[in-house]
């Protein structure tokens, strides 16, 4: 049994450590309720721009569709990683990796797979296997449209100069506090509608259809981003209150353990002490 003096410094140690965890899951509450809030605002619109897109597209004669549309044979390929620029969030940053890696080993297997990273952890690991083209860890320090926005548009170049013939996007979807659906997304080029549009209502457009999709494509495509980033961000507090919860659990059943064999360390000892008293006595009487 560890001496007095070493399990009085591990109680120590893991009350400390205890005091952190619970700062830190408070912390990521008060962050997550901001960020729950924002990307819940945002997703009927994000979600009804994609949908009225899709349909206009549909709608269009072949010869109009957008440059974002078009279908080539797959060559190269550049995914979207996003995580944190922290850990201590559980498996968060790491379902993104497995993910990342589940597209170039399997699904693109044998494709030129590069990578655009979004939060130092991501970039971390992928450069040391795969070309990271750009890091883009510093969106999370000023996290507004306009940020993402710019990126939205690299992603945008990239995919017209014919740099690369599909962009995805892989990311931590929000579900609630507790779960994080890990989410593979086709950014460019724009999936075209599943199945046949149930709307028939012959609509009068002012300008042209055309214009009306090549001047929402733009923002369509930036709003996507925008959604799957702030999607993340709540996933990223919501997983580290999770683990930070667990955490401070784990570290007052270990306090407690710890509390109980002192005690027992201790009533030991003082045991010891009187039966070397009585003993030390019991000899000088006789």
């Amino acid at each position: 049994m560890a001496n007095l003096k070493e399990l009085r410094s591990r109680i120590t140690s893991v009350s400390s450590t205890m005091q952190i965890t619970s700062a830190m899951k408070m912390v990521s509450a008060a962050k997550l309720n901001k960020a729950q809030m924002a990307i819940t605002a945002m997703r009927p619109y994000a979600d009804k721009l994609t949908e009225l897109l899709q349909s206009l597209s549909a709608s269009l004669e072949g010869d109009s569709s957008s440059v974002y549309s078009e279908q080539r044979e797959v060559n190269k390929v550049l995914v979207v990683a996003i995580a944190s620029n922290r850990g201590l969030a559980g498996a968060f940053n790491s379902n993104i990796i497995k993910g990342s890696k589940d597209l170039y080993e399997n699904v693109y297997a044998g494709k030129q797979v590069d990578f655009v990273a979004i939060g130092k952890k991501v970039n971390d690991i992928v450069s040391k296997t795969h070309t990271v083209v750009s890091n883009k860890s510093e969106v999370f320090d000023d996290l507004t449209f306009a940020n993402v926005a710019e990126i939205a548009e690299e992603l945008m170049e990239m995919f017209t100069n014919g740099s690369y013939d599909k962009i995805v996007l892989v990311y931590n979807k929000f579900k609630n506090a507790a779960t994080q659906i890990v989410t593979k997304e086709q950014f460019l080029p724009i999936k075209p509608i599943e199945g046949e549009s149930t709307n028939n209502v012959d609509y009068i457009f002012e300008p042209s259809k055309e214009e009306i999709v090549e001047q929402l494509i733009p923002k369509s495509l930036k709003t996507q981003l925008y959604k799957a980033i702030r999607d993340s961000f709540a996933s990223e507090h919501g997983a580290r209150m999770t683990a930070m919860h667990k955490a401070t659990d784990n570290a007052t059943e270990l306090r407690d353990s710890l509390k109980l064999q002192y005690n027992k360390a201790r009533q030991a000892a003082i045991t010891n002490e009187i039966l070397e008293i009585v003993g030390g006595a019991e000899a000088l009487n006789n």
